[in-house]
């Protein structure tokens, strides 16, 4: 399947992968509707389907990044378990099946963003970045849907609930206002933290240092997801 063509509506599942993918002895489930953390899971190998988790995160507030990317990332894994547990397909797995749940915010002069809300909002925070930084942090968690552990690697929170967060800062070149206009028409923006965009060809030229790593600031970490994958296995 075209990974660009893949759409996920409701529960419904679908299949995403890659010709050269991998055989695995176990199954994932991607808990994202974002398109970017889609590709770079078919780029580390799997073959997986896809959910989405569909829940309200403006109702879900806390006020350090790192706090608030965790809390997300268990309340779509929470949402997505709900969803398969009341439509019977929870009690019928039998065979090691992970879910993998992200969130990603970014973090500018201190202050969190999420989604651009509107066209205004989402023009702010582009121009703000341009000849400037802002950092990312992000949270990845694997659910094992048979034995019900959760798997990271900065802590216990909830008995098996462990994650780990990374930060990472994005350094943009000025970025013009024709860019800024491009990027706004298109409409991309607004589905992504901070409507901040490293993979886009209008913004990846714009940018001028990346410390960290460029997966995880576009959602999904491969290292460590795949880290987590073994140990929640």
């Amino acid at each position: 399947m075209d990974a660009r063509r893949s759409v996920a509506r409701g529960t419904r599942l679908l299949r995403f992968s890659l010709t050269h993918t991998h055989t695995h002895k176990h199954s994932i489930i991607l808990g994202s509707s974002s398109m970017a953390r889609r590709e770079i899971l078919a780029e580390m190998g799997y073959d997986f389907t896809i959910m989405t988790a569909d829940i309200d995160e403006k109702s879900i507030r806390k006020e350090k990044p790192e706090d608030l990317v965790m809390a997300l990332a268990e309340a779509k894994a929470d949402a997505i378990m709900m969803r398969l547990k009341s439509s019977g397909q929870l009690e019928e797995i039998s065979h090691p099946t992970l879910l993998i749940t992200a969130d990603t915010v970014v973090v500018y002069q201190g202050i969190i963003r999420e989604k651009p809300a509107n066209e205004e909002e989402a023009r702010q925070f582009i121009r703000d970045y341009s000849g400037g930084s802002a950092k990312v942090v992000g949270s990845v968690l694997v659910t094992n849907l048979v034995t019900g552990s959760r798997k990271g690697g900065m802590g216990e929170c909830r008995g098996t609930l462990l994650m780990l967060c990374q930060c990472h800062t994005v350094y943009f070149l000025d970025i013009p206002d024709e860019v800024v206009d491009s990027l706004i028409e298109e409409g991309i923006v607004f589905n992504v933290a901070g409507g901040l965009m490293l993979e886009h060809p209008l913004t990846l030229p714009l940018v001028d240092t990346v410390v960290g790593t460029a997966d995880c600031v576009m959602g999904l970490s491969k290292s460590l997801t795949e880290k987590l994958i073994q140990e929640a296995l």
